[in-house]
């Protein structure tokens, strides 16, 4: 892919001042972003993956109305948090597609924060379990049924269990004989890790807005290391409250990479779950329900078991989705999954009694 044209891509928007620079920025693994000088302030350009988002304009349709909501409260009830404020093309639009079939889009770009991509102390895991816990709160009177799915069944247990015994029957790499143990690991566990999708089935759980990708570096931070600003609004879905805090313990939690070969070094961080659990009811306590808040402490185990799943299935499938350095890197990465969950096993009666009180 050829180098973008900054300039003259963020010249299609209603910028201030004239561009001095543009460099690439951040860390994310989908979309390109790239933070723009000029001479009156800075902005935050990004190319949408359509590779990986296939409905650039649903998506789009979900960020405008999820920031307009969320906008209008905090200029109701007042806060310290802040969320990022897309600017128009000239036409009008959020997105401007270029000559290559590239979608773009410009933010103003948040002074003065910073983001991190591991989360190493309980005062951080606090705060980012109360950003998430805020943006689900203040998100708990949006009609979710106005949003688009822009990942469809992005974490429905069923289908990505179907997905992989497809490929266990299949076999397409030839490596079924390889995972026997990983397998058993995985069916072992099926019933239970169904639970909060059936329960959401019957009507006993409701679906919510949920940003889905509740990683801390999708958390802005200022320099009093307060959270000012929940990003990465591509995934927001109706979903269960249970992905947002699943998800989230999943990889605040993990005393190890997520690709690390010696597994014995994986663990969950018992005080990080105790420190982003009180964050995030914090904000949510009296807007979740009884059956939400019984089962937020299993969705730890769920949503680490999807993932583990996921990279399994696309070992055995030959590598064909996630980008790997080695052969068994996503095995490695599965297996790294596995054993937090049997951490989070180990622990699961410390977990519960948390969420209690």
């Amino acid at each position: 892919m050829r180098e973008p044209d900054f300039y003259s891509i963020i010249r299609r928007f209603r910028i201030d001042g004239n561009v001095k620079n543009a460099y690439p920025f951040g860390s994310g693994h989908i979309n390109d972003s790239y933070k723009v000088l000029t001479n009156d302030k800075n902005y935050l350009l990004q190319r949408i993956n359509h590779e990986v988002f296939k409905d650039v304009r649903g998506l789009t349709s979900n960020t405008s109305k999820v920031s307009d909501h969320l906008a209008e409260k905090l200029t109701r009830k007042g806060s310290h948090m802040q969320i990022l404020v897309a600017i128009r093309t000239l036409n009008g639009e959020f997105i401007y597609k270029d000559d290559d079939e590239n979608y773009w889009r410009v933010f103003d770009f948040i002074e003065s924060s910073k983001s991190y991509n591991r989360v190493d102390n309980p005062d951080l895991a606090f705060e980012g379990g109360k950003a998430y816990g805020w943006f689900i709160n203040m998100l708990n009177d949006f009609q979710v049924n106005t949003l688009f799915d822009t990942i469809p069944r992005f974490h429905d247990m069923n289908f990505r269990l179907e997905n992989f015994l497809k490929a266990v029957k299949s076999n397409p790499a030839g490596r079924v004989g390889e995972v026997q143990k990983e397998i058993d690991f995985i069916n072992q566990r099926v019933d239970e890790m169904k639970l909060v999708l059936n329960l959401g089935k019957e009507g006993k759980i409701p679906i919510r807005v949920t940003h889905n990708d509740t990683k801390i570096n999708n958390v802005l931070f200022d320099q009093d290391e307060k959270a000012i600003c929940v990003i990465d609004l591509d995934t927001v879905m109706p979903g269960y409250v249970h992905y947002d805090f699943g998800d989230a313990i999943r990889t605040f939690t993990n005393t190890a990479e997520e690709d690390e070969k010696d597994v014995s070094k994986v663990s969950m961080n018992i005080s990080l779950f105790e420190a982003f659990a009180k964050g995030f009811l914090s904000e949510t306590k009296s807007i979740l329900t009884p059956a939400e808040i019984e089962t937020l402490a299993l969705s730890a185990r769920i949503m680490t078991y999807i993932i583990g799943l996921r990279f399994l299935t696309d070992f055995i499938e030959g590598d064909i989705y996630y980008k790997t350095h080695y052969p068994l890197h996503n095995l490695t990465r599965a297996r790294v999954q596995f054993r937090l969950i049997e951490s989070m096993e180990e622990q699961m009666d410390q977990m519960e009694e948390i969420i209690r009180k």
